[in-house]
């Protein structure tokens, strides 16, 4: 597993890195020492040990940053301060270890966490599919899509990453999606797994999009509640 640590205190994060390499042998084990460092990186961690209070970007804003790449990352914040927690929360962190803490208590949560990640994720094979996209062929990952909108006769693909138009109908793409995937409106099929917050006119999108629902609002609801069930 790919493991980042990220704190701007050089002996806590050589400390940390050389606690995570004796409990976790055999993964693979970054650190960085600033947040905007690791997310330029392009480096895509399954767990993430964050310092909170940071030069520059935070820990949190790291995490959300994260989150909206890599949407599987384990968050752990490791962080002398406890006023944070609730911030924590807004970024689904999956713990949050107060210093100082013992080898124990890191062993158990790290431990934990690859536990977590490998029975929730690491057994999901991504799905994708073949696109023409400007006379270029493209390997579009389904799982990446964040949402797809139809203009000008055009499906234009929002992923993670980038955007890729091509000619083609959004029910094709929604039949090769599947049950993951919601029309909140004729023009947008929304990935249900990226949905930060709703109400009865909009859904809004861990990458900032507000996408209209009214049409399909009840229904929507309905789905959501089906795949957070599930997930």
């Amino acid at each position: 597993m790919k493991i980042a640590i990220c704190d701007d205190e050089e002996n806590i994060r050589m400390s940390l890195k050389e606690k995570a390499l004796d409990i976790c042998p055999d993964d693979e084990i970054f650190e960085f020492q600033a947040g905007d460092e690791l997310l330029k990186s392009g480096y895509a961690p399954e767990i993430a040990l964050l310092d909170i209070v940071m030069p520059g970007l935070s820990g949190v804003e790291v995490a959300k940053q994260l989150r909206q790449k890599y949407d599987n990352v384990i968050i752990i914040f490791i962080t002398g301060e406890e006023g944070f927690v609730f911030d924590a929360f807004d970024v689904h962190a999956y713990h949050y270890i107060v210093k100082p803490f013992s080898d124990e208590k890191l062993k158990e949560v790290l431990l934990s966490a690859k536990e977590h990640y490998l029975k929730n994720y690491a057994s999901k094979e991504k799905k994708y599919t073949m696109v023409n996209s400007r006379g270029s062929h493209v390997r579009l990952c389904l799982d990446d899509i964040v949402y797809a909108e139809v203009f000008n006769s055009k499906v234009i693909v929002h992923t993670i990453d980038t955007d890729i138009e091509y000619y083609g109908k959004l029910t094709d793409l929604e039949k090769l999606a599947g049950k993951n995937f919601f029309r909140t409106h004729r023009g947008f099929l929304v990935n249900l797994k990226f949905v930060n917050r709703y109400d009865s006119s909009n859904v809004y999108l861990t990458n900032g999009a507000a996408l209209v629902s009214k049409q399909n609002y009840p229904l929507f609801v309905k789905a959501l509640m089906e795949y957070n069930k599930d997930n």
